[in-house]
């Protein structure tokens, strides 16, 4: 499997084998056999990708990026595009996704986006959400609605240079949503878990990340 690119989220996954997963209220059995897609993740291709990192581990290493260029006031537009999988750049996006980011007009913005602490939230999110229904996936566990909200609460003032407890959320509360025809209640509170404890952004909220910041003047 060189070479085989390697979805950040889907290392680390709980394997379930066919016999122990669970079962729909035909009492049949799902196997990859007759199904080797569940809440649209490819779950052969998920296999192939775990073994494929167990024998390479090189191919867990992923450098991301985020770029922002200012437009006026506190717009800026964001672009995502390239990034680093096991040493080598990957090509496989035509065109950079775009985000646009503000403030609302009571923090001085137009409201043109969303703004920085708005898109963090976000991102926990949608890494709750890829986390949940990948790892359902590997447990064959079909997922029929999933969502989450995601809401902090911050003290403003540090930001505008006044004393305040920090500059960061002081707190972040999220709520997941979640239908399945084929788990119990118990199944999906202890995936729920699992998801929390190996999500990357959430580990990237709750733990120190050194973050080294430069200004070149050109």
């Amino acid at each position: 499997m060189t070479g085989l690119r390697v979805p950040p989220s889907l290392t680390g996954m709980e394997l379930v084998d066919p016999a122990d997963r669970p079962r729909c209220p035909e009492e049949a059995v799902m196997t990859q056999i007759e199904s080797t897609e569940t809440n649209g993740i490819d779950v052969t291709a998920l296999v192939q990708t775990i073994e494929a990192t167990k024998e390479d581990p090189s191919l867990s290493s992923f450098t991301f990026r985020a770029r922002s260029i200012w437009q006026d006031g506190t717009h800026n537009v964001g672009q995502i595009h390239g990034f680093t999988h096991a040493g080598a750049q990957d090509h496989s996006r035509a065109a950079p996704f775009v985000l646009h980011g503000d403030e609302p007009p009571v923090l001085l913005g137009a409201n043109k986006g969303a703004n920085a602490v708005e898109l963090l939230l976000q991102g926990l999110a949608f890494c709750y959400a890829v986390g949940f229904v990948a790892n359902a996936a590997a447990r064959g566990i079909e997922i029929s609605r999933m969502e989450y909200e995601v809401e902090g609460d911050f003290d403003v003032r540090p930001f505008l240079g006044m004393p305040g407890q920090r500059p960061g959320f002081s707190r972040i509360r999220a709520t997941g949503r979640v239908s399945s025809p084929n788990a119990t209640p118990e199944q999906l509170q202890q995936l729920c878990r699992y998801v929390q404890d190996t999500s990357p952004v959430r580990d990237s909220l709750v733990n120190a990340v050194p973050v080294e910041t430069t200004l070149q003047v050109i």
